[in-house]
């Protein structure tokens, strides 16, 4: 049987329990254990698919196609490891699938109740996560203790302490210590208060992560072990870092993951090894060079919207041993401007990452032609690489009018479009392309060379339209070259331009599969091109 660590977190919700769920899954798998995470979360969408960016940041899509929270992006990263939709799982889908028990009579005529029958499909929802030789499952509840959308999903951890007992099962509280300035003093309250709410409901924490501005002293850890009831040597801080990467380090500096195998009665290691991870923040900590990187977006005030994308140009970084600093260039704001070549004096590449819908896209269709008439470093993904073929269309082949059907469904020259179905292509959510795809890399291009001269990738999709196959040919006589595309040929994935530099959009989402000690290729190599932009021979 595994054991279950549930992490919970209080006071106010960002404090980072995705970091230190991961950051722990990190540990425990180091001392030997297969670890498999779930995240919960207590909304009623059925999944974050069809929410705004601006309230729920990225979307992060599993090989197989499920649409879910961001922290499995962390998950993935941390862990190294791939995850599917059954690690993730929404209030939405749980009320959802005890409706439609109750329908087909499952309950035999009993009063559907939140307690017993609610608690026990979220307590299906963890068991059936299990593996047969998975060691430690860890559980990670969205929200804060006291919302009342997230009291089905404690009572249920609740339950699962009484039935696994507590050499099986450990609780952990992530809390915030707030550091009040104009008397200089951390407060503890808060955390009393949120650890008073989560023992009403009948769970005493096992541990307490404090994140504060600081390190937090004896003296406070003292007075929280005293009034949550939680022994002094787990109650650990974790304050602001760097480096998300830093946490591992210093929860297990903490002892935490000693801790926490102490608790489930599991034996650690006598020394785990965590120098690649002391190595890769080392290097990031102390990189000399710099470039800097404009992303022309329309979700730029949330840097959640693209949180993989960020991290990603984190991996790139160390890899390629320069600072990546990332400007946030608002495509609507360039809409307006008649010259926007100030707004570009100070960057050494542009990333126009995918999105949805007309907002801001003849912003991003003017940073693609400057790229591409300045010799500057390009990388589009998703609605990035669909818009660079848009703006080559129109300025390179002289199709005036050239557009995606999405944005004009009228336009004569439909450079992207919906194309009818075509047996292999599965879709999801209506016409939705999600998921896992492969893709034929073509010899001789660089796209070729990025991927270490394979013939084929396997990358993660997340969009509707395609490129029309109609335009392929004219594309490519006038230097658009087509670098990857599908087994049979239909669906265009890779497009490079001829005689640049750097200029490669990707009908894809290559920002999923980077991890840190692995940077996505891709990545590697348009922060190389920015380097060498900035620094020419000299690096």
């Amino acid at each position: 049987m595994p054991k279950y660590i549930f992490v919970t977190g209080g006071v106010v919700s960002s404090l980072g329990k995705g970091i230190a769920t991961s950051s722990i899954g990190l540990l425990i798998k180091r001392h030997g254990y297969t670890v498999r995470p779930l995240k919960l979360d207590p909304y009623l969408n059925v999944d974050p698919g069809t929410m705004n960016p601006f309230q729920h940041g990225e979307v992060f899509v599993t090989d197989d196609g499920a649409e879910t929270d961001l922290d499995l992006g962390h998950y993935e990263r941390f862990l190294n490891q791939d995850l599917s939709r059954k690690n993730n799982a929404t209030a939405g889908q749980i009320y959802e699938s005890l409706i439609q028990k109750e329908r087909e009579g499952v309950f035999l005529g009993k009063t559907v109740q939140v307690v017993p029958h609610l608690t026990d499909e979220i307590k299906l929802r963890i068991k059936e996560l299990v593996l047969n030789k998975d060691d430690v499952i860890i559980v990670e509840i969205g929200g804060t203790v006291g919302d009342i959308e997230s009291l089905p999903f404690l009572e249920a951890i609740r339950q699962m302490r009484l039935e696994y007992g507590e050499g099986n099962t450990f609780f952990i509280h992530v809390t915030l210590v707030p550091y009040i300035r104009s008397i200089g003093e951390l407060k503890t309250k808060p955390t009393q208060h949120s650890v008073m709410k989560l023992r009403e409901i009948g769970i005493q924490p096992d541990l307490i992560i404090c994140r504060s501005e600081m390190p937090i002293g004896d003296e406070i850890r003292d007075k929280i072990s005293l009034f949550t009831n939680v022994p002094r040597e787990r109650v650990v801080e974790m304050p602001d870092l760097p480096t998300i990467y830093q946490a591992p380090l210093i929860l297990h500096k903490e002892r935490v993951d000693e801790n926490i195998l102490q608790g489930l009665k599991l034996k650690p290691s006598k020394k785990i090894d965590l120098s690649d991870w002391e190595n890769f923040t080392n290097t990031l900590l102390n990189l000399q060079q710099k470039v800097r990187i404009g992303i022309v977006g329309k979700y730029v005030d949330v840097k959640d919207s693209y949180k993989s994308i960020s991290e990603s140009f984190v991996h790139a970084s160390v890899s390629n041993n320069v600072k990546v600093e990332l400007k946030y260039i608002d495509s609507e704001k360039l809409e307006e401007m008649r010259d926007i070549s100030e707004e570009f004096s100070d960057v050494d590449a542009i990333l126009v990452p995918g999105g949805f819908g007309q907002r801001g896209i003849e912003g991003k269709i003017k940073a693609i032609e400057y790229a591409r008439e300045n010799k500057m470093p390009y990388f589009g993904i998703c609605l990035g690489m669909q818009l660079a073929s848009i703006e080559f269309a129109r300025n390179v082949l002289g199709f005036k009018g050239a557009n995606s059907t999405e944005f004009d469904p009228d336009t004569s020259f439909p450079i992207i479009t919906i194309l009818p179905e075509k047996e292999g292509i599965k879709r999801y959510g209506g016409t939705l392309r999600k998921g896992a795809y492969p893709a034929i890399i073509k010899p001789g291009t660089k796209t070729y060379e990025i991927y270490g001269k394979v013939d084929i990738i396997y990358e993660r999709h997340r969009h509707r339209y395609e490129f029309n196959p109609e335009f392929r040919s004219i594309f490519e006589e006038n230097g658009m070259i087509v670098s990857g595309e599908s087994p049979d040929g239909y669906l265009v994935e890779i497009i490079e331009l001829k005689d640049h530099p750097f200029f490669i959009g990707v009908q894809f989402h290559p920002e999923f599969k980077s991890r840190p000690m692995r940077p996505h290729p891709i990545f590697h190599h348009f922060v190389k091109a920015a380097k060498y932009r900035r620094y020419g021979n000299e690096v």
